[in-house]
């Protein structure tokens, strides 16, 4: 299928590894010119070199996504290197982990403000596009607790409504908005690649609750943002796509 990614611009927030990187991947493999950062230089110039020679097009620079004037600023200044944005996804996240003050303020920073400042900052130009579209990314444990009380489920659970309401919001704009909701996805390097070598038994158990018997694949993840960014998706607003091998428990009425 041709998702008609050809040509569209596409900023990505934080996306040097894991589920940020394989989207990267994917759309500078359909033809997107791709704008990049992270607080990571090095992983900045390595995955830019990498999109380059595999015939992608791409840019980058190190941000640190707490700082929100910078982080504000890259997303203007990519916007004008790329002369539009069609995509806008962030991928700032926190982590899991117990609750405590550090956590919360870093859930709410990286995870829920991330979000709200890139897309803020991306709309001018977002609104310019015959096709634009946002893709928040969420978890599952935002929609059905899973692994105890954490900052990270409840401020995905807040991301995952404020993408629901600016996707009606939107919507007259011709600005679309879907999230995307991933279950436990195995990473090399990654915090389930972590568990599994430190934490075997807890491991296992986990996979015992994915009908499908296994941990999902970044790459998995990327197509499914690819394909509700793309065109082909025209019609597609307002969804939270649930991507966990069938794992939450919930009918998806």
């Amino acid at each position: 299928m041709d998702l008609q990614l050809k040509g569209k611009k596409a900023i990505l927030a934080g996306a040097t590894k894991g589920i940020g990187r394989a989207v990267a991947e994917v759309l500078a493999a359909e033809g997107c010119a791709i704008e990049l950062c992270a607080r990571d230089k090095a992983g900045v110039e390595e995955a830019v070199q990498q999109l380059r020679e595999r015939g992608g097009s791409a840019t980058g620079e190190s941000v640190d996504l707490g700082n929100a004037d910078a982080y504000r600023d890259w997303v203007t200044r990519a916007s004008e290197r790329l002369g539009g944005c069609d995509i806008f996804v962030c991928f700032g996240s926190a982590g899991g982990g117990a609750p405590s003050e550090e956590r919360w303020q870093a859930a709410f920073e990286l995870d829920l403000l991330a979000t709200y400042r890139g897309i803020d900052a991306a709309l001018p130009t977002l609104e310019k596009s015959g096709s634009a579209s946002i893709v928040v990314i969420s978890t599952t444990v935002a929609i059905e607790p899973a692994f105890g009380p954490q900052p990270y489920a409840a401020l995905k659970a807040a991301v995952t409504n404020y993408a629901g309401a600016l996707a009606h919001s939107l919507a007259p704009k011709g600005i679309r908005v879907n999230t995307v909701s991933p279950g436990p996805i195995l990473i090399e390097g990654g915090a389930w690649d972590k568990i599994k070598a430190g934490r075997p038994e807890f491991y296992e158990k986990t996979v015992n609750q994915v009908p499908l018997g296994r941990l999902g694949q970044a790459a998995e993840v990327a197509n499914a943002v690819a394909f509700l960014a793309s065109p082909v998706s025209a019609f597609t607003t307002g969804t939270n796509l649930v991507i966990d091998g069938g794992m939450t428990k919930r009918v998806q009425h």
